[in-house]
C-alpha cells in the first residue's frame, strides 16, 4: 500500500480535525481515496451525493405496451404509460403494430394495449397486418399472458372502439388473463385514459421488495425538450382560395405567422386547428331548447362544446333527461341509427322539441376536438410561418345546408389579421428520409400539402435524390392546387416528375391509382431501387385504391402472383419504405 502523505499544517482544519482525517486517509485503500476524491469534485461542481444503496437493486418487471395509432393519440398515451411505468417499478417496452411480429407475444408476461379504431371499425392502416395476424387462425396461445386494453373511438361512428374490443375479446379468447376491465373512450379521452392507466399499473404491479430497489427516473426535468401540447395564438398572413371562381371546389390556403418564432415543424407534421362553431347553428339549438338568453352558454356552445355530432348515446342522454317516448320508441325499435343518417344536433332538438337546462342540453354535447390538418410549408423556406392547405366541406341533407365546422370556420369567418388557435401535432412516421433518397409522393387533393412542405425542405438542402409526385383533383383549368409552384419546381430540379389526373376532365373519370398503372413499370423500378413510397389523402377509398394498384403493379411488372406481389408491397410498408397520413 502506497503511504498516505499527513495533512501539512497549513491546511484549513482545526487541529483535532486534521489529526481525525489523518487517521481515517492513512488507513484508507488507494481505491478508498480515489472514491472520496470523486466525491468530493463532484460536490464541488454541484452535483447531489450518490443515495445509499443497502442491497442490490432487482431486475425491474418487464412490461410490454402495445399501441395501435392513426392519428398519434394512442402512440402518445403508450408513452403517458411509459413513463408512469419506470417509476412504478417496470422496465416497459413500447411496441408499434407495425412492427408486432405475434409470435413473440407469448414470451411477455404483462401486455397492455392501446388501440385506435380508423373509419367504419376498422385498424390504423400501419396495423393492418399484425392485427390479422392477431386475429388469425396462426395466432398462438397465450395462457401465460396478464393484459389491459384500452381502446379509443369515436361514437360518432357506429363500430365505436371496435377494434379495441375486438382485440380484448382475442387475447381472452388465446387464453391470456386479463388484468382490469377494458374502457372504451371517446374523442375526449384524457381524462379517463389517465385514470386507467393509473390503475392498470397498480393492477400489473411488481412484486413489491422489487419495485422498492428500482430507482424510479423522473423524466419531467425533460419537458423543454418534449414538443409542447400547449396551444398558441396565430395570425392569419395570407387567406387565398386557389380554386377558380368557376370550380365547385373551395380550397383555403393559409398561411399562419406568429408572435415571435413558429412551432418547432419538421414536413410531415401536421398542425391543430381549434375552431369554433357556426353562430347560426348555435342560435338556433339555443332557439329550440329555450336557452336563447344564456350569454354564457352561447359562448361555451361556440367555442367548447361539439354542437353538430349526433350518435345512439347522444339519442340515449336525450331520452333520459327529456322523457321524451318518440324518442325512446327509435331507441327501442333499433331505428335510431337509420333516423340519425345525416342529422345533426340541431335536427334532434327541432323534431322532438322539449325546454332544457343549461346542464341538460351540456350533456347532449362532448368537448369540441381540434382538426388537424398537414403542414404544407417548410420552416427553412417559409421562416416563422406555417401554411396549411382545407378544402371547404358543404352540403345539404334532410333539407339542411351545413358545413364542415373547421373547414367552414377557416373559409367564411377566419380572415386575414383575424387570429387563431393552433397547436403542433408531429407525426414521425410521415418524415423525409436521407436527402439522396428518391420518393414517391401521392397526393390528390388537399393530399398534396404535406408534399409540398417536402419538396420546399429538398430545394432548401440541396437533395440529391429525385422525386416524383402524383396528384389529382376534378379539373386542370380550375383545381390545379399550387400549378405555379410545381412548376417552378420541375425548372429548379426540386421535383424531379410530376403525373396528374384530373377526373372530370374526360368522359371516364381518371384518379392517381390510374396514373400509378399507367406509369407502372417506373414505379417498380423506382421502389426496386430504394425510394420511399409515401401517400396522403383521403382513407376511405383513395389509399385503398392506390395500394391495390401497387399491388397490381408489382404483380405485373414482376410477373408475380398477386399474393406474391401483395408481400412485395408488405415489406415495403414492413421496412418503413410505404407510409401513409390518411383522414
Amino acid at each position: 500500500m502506497t503511504a498516505f502523505a499527513l495533512l501539512p499544517q497549513t491546511a484549513p482544519f482545526k487541529d483535532d480535525d486534521r489529526l481525525s482525517l489523518d487517521r481515517v486517509l492513512g488507513a484508507a485503500s488507494p481505491i478508498q481515496r480515489a472514491w472520496l476524491a470523486g466525491f468530493l469534485a463532484g460536490i464541488d461542481v454541484g452535483q447531489a451525493p450518490l443515495p445509499r444503496i443497502d442491497a442490490p437493486a432487482r431486475a425491474a418487471a418487464p412490461l410490454t405496451i402495445l399501441f395501435a395509432s392513426e392519428s398519434g393519440n394512442a402512440e402518445r398515451l403508450a408513452q403517458d404509460v411509459a413513463k408512469l411505468a419506470r417509476k412504478s417499478g417496470f422496465k416497459p417496452k413500447i411496441i408499434d403494430f407495425a412492427d408486432l411480429d405475434v409470435s413473440d407475444l407469448p414470451k411477455g408476461s404483462r401486455v397492455v394495449v392501446i388501440a385506435a379504431t380508423w373509419g367504419e371499425g376498422e385498424p390504423p392502416s400501419r396495423a393492418t397486418r399484425a392485427y390479422a395476424d392477431l386475429m388469425g387462425a396462426s395466432a398462438p396461445r397465450l395462457e401465460g399472458l396478464t393484459f389491459a386494453v384500452l381502446a379509443l373511438g369515436d361514437t360518432a361512428y357506429a363500430e365505436f372502439c371496435a377494434v379495441g374490443k375486438a382485440i380484448d375479446a382475442r387475447l381472452a379468447e388465446l387464453g391470456a388473463t386479463r388484468a382490469i376491465d377494458r374502457v372504451d373512450c371517446d374523442l375526449d379521452f384524457e381524462a379517463p385514459a389517465a385514470s386507467w392507466i393509473k390503475s392498470t399499473l397498480e393492477a400489473f404491479a411488481p412484486d413489491q421488495d422489487a419495485a422498492d430497489n428500482v430507482v424510479a427516473v423522473d423524466f419531467s426535468n425533460r419537458a423543454s425538450a418534449e414538443i409542447s401540447r400547449e396551444p398558441v395564438t396565430a395570425e392569419v398572413t395570407e387567406h387565398v382560395n386557389l380554386n377558380s371562381s368557376r370550380s365547385d371546389k373551395e380550397t383555403i390556403h393559409l398561411a399562419l405567422g406568429f408572435d415571435g418564432a413558429a412551432p418547432a415543424y419538421e414536413p410531415g407534421d401536421s398542425l391543430e386547428l381549434f375552431p369554433e362553431n357556426n353562430p347560426v347553428v348555435v342560435d338556433a339549438i339555443l332557439a329550440a331548447t329555450g336557452l336563447s338568453s344564456d350569454e354564457s352558454l352561447r359562448s361555451a356552445l361556440l367555442a367548447e362544446r361539439d354542437v353538430t355530432t349526433l350518435s345512439v348515446k347522444t339519442l340515449e342522454t336525450f331520452a333520459a333527461e327529456t322523457e321524451h317516448r318518440d324518442v325512446r320508441k327509435l331507441l327501442d325499435d333499433g331505428q335510431a341509427r337509420t333516423w340519425l343518417e345525416g342529422r345533426q344536433l340541431i335536427d334532434l332538438v327541432e323534431a322532438f322539441p322539449a325546454a332544457l337546462t343549461v346542464e341538460q342540453l351540456t350533456a347532449l354535447t362532448r368537448p369540441l376536438p381540434p382538426r388537424a390538418y398537414s403542414i404544407a410549408s417548410s420552416r427553412k423556406e417559409v421562416g416563422d410561418e406555417a401554411h396549411l392547405l382545407i378544402a371547404a366541406v358543404r352540403y345539404e341533407t334532410h333539407g339542411r345546408k351545413r358545413g364542415g365546422v373547421a373547414s367552414t370556420f377557416v373559409a367564411d369567418r377566419l380572415k386575414s389579421s383575424a387570429t387563431t388557435r393552433v397547436r403542433l401535432k408531429p407525426n414521425k412516421h410521415f418524415r423525409l428520409p436521407e436527402p439522396s433518397t428518391d420518393i414517391i409522393m401521392i397526393g390528390p387533393g388537399t393530399g398534396v400539402a404535406p408534399f409540398r412542405a417536402f419538396v420546399q425542405e429538398r430545394r432548401a438542402i440541396g437533395a440529391a435524390g429525385k422525386s416524383w409526385l402524383f396528384f389529382g383533383d376534378r379539373r386542370y383549368t380550375h383545381d390545379f392546387l399550387y400549378q405555379l409552384e410545381w412548376q417552378d419546381a420541375l425548372k429548379d430540379g426540386s421535383l424531379t416528375r410530376i403525373d396528374l389526373a384530373f377526373s372530370r376532365d374526360m368522359p371516364n373519370k381518371v384518379y392517381v391509382q390510374h396514373r400509378l398503372w399507367e406509369q407502372r413499370r417506373e414505379l417498380v423500378e423506382w421502389l426496386e431501387n430504394g425510394a420511399q413510397l409515401y401517400i396522403c389523402g383521403d382513407a376511405k377509398a383513395m389509399a385503398k385504391d392506390v395500394r391495390a394498384a401497387i399491388v397490381a403493379a408489382y404483380a405485373d411488372v414482376k410477373a408475380l402472383s398477386p399474393e406474391t406481389a401483395e408481400l412485395a408491397v408488405a415489406e415495403l410498408e414492413r421496412g418503413r419504405r410505404y407510409h401513409q397520413d390518411v383522414y
